[in-house]
C-alpha cells in the first residue's frame, strides 16, 4: 500500500512540477511595460471601491488616489458603503469636501433582504451610475501608486484591450504570518502574470483591475455568477475572455503595483483563503478546475505522507525527498517573481514554511467547497 501511495504521489508531483515549469517559462517571457512617451491621457476612469467597516484604512486609500498623476477631469471615484457599522461613510464624506470627483453610494439604499454576494452588487450599482468609459476596481485597504491610471491609460491606448489585470502585493512585515502571506501571494501573482502571458486568462485580483464599461455590460455584468460570494474578479475575467478572445492584457510594471495590508491574524487569513477557494468549481472551463484539483491533491498527499511517515518506518525519507523536489521547483519559479516585487530576501524562509503551506492549502480548499467562513462580519456559505 505504501508503494502504491508513493507511486501515485510521484506521478502527480511530476505533473505538478511540469505545470510550475510551464508557468516559469511564460513568466520569463513577460517584458516590463514601457509606455510610449508623451502620450496624451484620453481614458475617462471610474475608480470603484467597495468598503465595509474600513474606517482605519479608507482615508489612506483615498489620499493615495488624490495624489495620482492623472488629469482630474478624466477621473471619478465611487466608494460604495456596504452596510458599515463604523465611520467609513463619514470619512468618505470628509474627503469629498476637498475632492469633488469623489462620490459615496450607500448599498443599503439599493438592496432589500440578505445577499450572498454583496461586493458584486456594490460594483454593479457603481458601474450603472458611473460616468467613465473604463472601470478600475480596488479595495479600501489598498495604497495606489502615483502613475497607476497613467499606465492603464497608455496600455489601453496602445493595446486596445477590454480587460486589464495588474499586479498586487502585500505590504511586508517582520511577523511570521506576514512573511508567510507575502510568499504565498508572490506565487499567486506569478501564476496570474504567467497565465495571462500564455493567453490563458484564469487568474487576477480585484484590488487592481480595469475593464471597459461596454465589455462589462456586454457580458451582463455578474449575471450568472451573482449567487457566488467570491469571484468578482476571476469569474468576471473568465466571462469577458469568452466574449472577447485576445482582448485581455496584463499591465506588467512595478509602477503599477497596488499594495494592500496582509491579514492581521491567522483566523482572518484562513477565512480569506477559504473565500478565494470557494469559487474553484464555478468555472465553466473545466481545465481551470483540474489544475486546481491537481494542486490540491499534491498538497494533500504530501501532507498525508508527512503524517504517515511518523508511524511507518522508512517512509519518511521518501516523502521528505518528494517535498524537497516540490520546494526546489517552486523556488525556481518564485525567484524571478520575487525579483519583480523586490522581495527575493524572503525566499530564505520558503522551505521552512512548506509544511504550513501544505496544511493551509488542504484546509482552505476543503472548507472552500464544503464549509462556511466569516468575512467582514458575515457568515458565508
Amino acid at each position: 500500500m505504501t508503494a502504491a501511495f508513493l507511486l501515485i504521489l510521484t506521478a502527480l508531483l511530476a505533473a505538478y512540477c511540469l505545470l510550475i515549469c510551464i508557468y516559469r517559462y511564460w513568466f520569463l517571457r513577460l517584458k516590463v511595460y514601457q509606455p510610449m512617451p508623451d502620450g496624451t491621457p484620453r481614458t475617462r476612469f471610474t475608480i470603484i471601491i467597495p468598503a465595509r467597516n474600513e474606517a482605519a484604512s479608507i482615508g489612506h486609500c483615498l489620499k493615495s488616489i488624490v495624489q495620482l498623476d492623472y488629469p482630474p477631469e478624466l477621473l471619478e471615484v465611487i466608494v460604495v458603503n456596504d452596510h458599515s457599522t463604523d465611520d467609513t461613510p463619514g470619512i468618505v464624506l470628509e474627503w469629498k469636501q476637498d475632492f469633488p470627483q469623489l462620490r459615496l453610494i450607500n448599498l443599503a439604499d439599493h438592496l432589500t433582504g440578505n445577499q450572498n454576494a454583496y461586493k458584486k452588487k456594490a460594483i454593479e450599482i457603481a458601474v450603472a451610475q458611473s460616468s467613465g468609459n473604463w472601470m478600475v476596481t480596488t479595495d479600501a485597504d489598498c495604497i495606489i501608486p502615483k502613475k497607476w491610471l497613467y499606465l492603464f491609460d497608455r496600455y489601453i491606448q496602445e493595446h486596445e484591450p477590454v480587460f486589464v489585470a495588474a499586479p498586487v502585493m502585500f505590504t511586508p512585515n517582520s511577523s511570521w504570518l506576514g512573511i508567510f502571506q507575502v510568499l504565498d501571494f508572490i506565487s499567486l501573482q506569478g501564476i496570474t502574470a504567467a497565465a495571462v502571458a500564455a493567453g490563458y486568462h484564469s487568474m487576477c485580483n480585484g484590488a487592481n483591475l480595469a475593464y471597459s464599461k461596454v465589455a462589462f455590460d456586454t457580458v451582463g455584468g455578474f449575471k450568472g455568477i451573482d449567487h457566488i460570494a467570491s469571484g468578482d474578479d476571476m469569474l468576471l475575467m473568465y466571462k469577458i475572455s469568452q466574449a472577447y478572445p485576445g482582448k485581455l492584457g496584463f499591465l506588467f510594471s512595478p509602477e503599477a503595483i497596488v499594495q494592500t495590508a496582509p491579514m492581521p491574524d491567522w483566523k482572518s487569513f484562513l477565512n480569506q483563503r477559504i473565500r478565494w477557494a470557494s469559487k474553484a468549481d464555478s468555472y465553466s472551463e473545466k481545465s481551470i478546475f483540474w489544475v486546481l484539483f491537481l494542486v490540491y491533491c499534491v498538497n494533500a498527499l504530501l501532507l498525508m505522507g508527512l503524517l504517515l511517515g511518523l508511524f511507518l518506518q522508512g517512509f519518511y525519507p521518501w516523502v521528505i525527498c518528494l517535498l524537497g523536489v516540490k520546494t526546489l521547483v517552486e523556488i525556481l519559479f518564485m525567484w524571478p517573481v520575487a525579483s519583480f516585487f523586490n522581495e527575493q530576501k524572503l525566499l530564505i524562509f520558503f522551505p521552512l514554511m512548506q509544511p504550513l503551506h501544505l496544511a493551509y492549502t488542504v484546509v482552505a480548499g476543503w472548507l472552500g467547497k464544503f464549509g462556511r467562513y466569516q468575512w467582514k462580519g458575515r457568515s458565508v456559505q
